[in-house]
């Protein structure tokens, strides 16, 4: 047994070796000074400056910024809303509707980009943040949606009766007694929807206009040209990001754990 688990240690530790060892690379050479990433030449933070000046880029991240902000509220909005009518209610086509809410989760995103493209050109939308928003809420809908489902599944109904047999209104009863117990799946499903649509390429460019080209789009058109340091700089800055945001996540989970207990 010992042996056994060591092994499994082992493999565990070459596995996030693998996952990791890629992004300490970007994150060391994004302060290379040489132009060329295979050659180092000594620390900088000119490609973060250069970041900060390059107006295309900081658009680019602003559009982003915007979409996925707008994705992660209209997301979190109707995947609660549909997991706690899902909860509640039993209905004849249940089951189907489950399996239709699931299937952009498994869908290609070549597919997923296309048929929304479709959609958009037969409603004669003209591609803009509209539409990318529509886009990028289609496939977040559905982690939203299971993450509070499986919180509600392990919901005591005897915490709603209670709250309406000491007087409060059903609306009321979900503001203060379920509200703050689904909290924890809420925020997992926001942050999962913010990293999503700040993430996604494939589906954005079949439905982004000029003016609403994302990071994700204009990082991938310059690579295309050629091997960029301050893409570098970047793809670090997103790494620290999505570090903070997971850390800050995990921090209000332990407090509340200690509020609770």
């Amino acid at each position: 047994m010992r042996r056994t688990e060591r092994a499994l240690g082992a493999w565990t530790w070459l596995v996030l070796l693998f996952l990791y060892l890629p992004l300490a690379v970007l994150v060391a050479y994004s302060f290379n000074a040489s132009r060329l990433n295979v050659v180092w030449q000594g620390f900088t933070l000119d490609w973060y400056a250069a970041v900060v000046r390059d107006g295309v880029l900081m658009r680019a991240l602003a559009n982003s910024l915007v979409v996925a902000t707008a994705t992660t509220v209209l997301a979190v909005a109707i995947g609660t809303s549909a997991a706690w009518l899902l909860h509640r209610h039993r209905f004849p086509g249940g089951a189907l509707l489950d399996t239709l809410l699931l299937v952009p989760m498994v869908v290609p995103e070549v597919i997923l980009g296309v048929s929304l493209l479709l959609l958009f050109v037969a409603l004669r939308l003209d591609l803009g943040f509209a539409t990318v928003v529509i886009a990028h809420v289609t496939f977040c809908v559905p982690f939203v949606l299971l993450l509070v489902r499986a919180r509600l599944a392990d919901l005591d109904p005897a915490l709603e009766e209670a709250a309406l047999d000491l007087g409060a209104t059903p609306a009321g009863a979900f503001r203060r007694v379920l509200l703050p117990y689904l909290a924890p799946a809420i925020a997992a499903g926001a942050l999962l929807s913010f990293t999503l649509s700040l993430d996604e390429l494939i589906v954005t460019a079949f439905t982004a206009g000029a003016a609403s080209r994302t990071l994700p789009l204009e990082v991938f058109g310059r690579v295309k040209k050629g091997l960029d340091p301050s893409l570098n700089a970047v793809s670090t800055l997103f790494v620290v990001a999505a570090i903070v945001l997971v850390a800050g996540h995990e921090l209000l989970l332990r407090r509340r754990g200690r509020v609770v207990a």
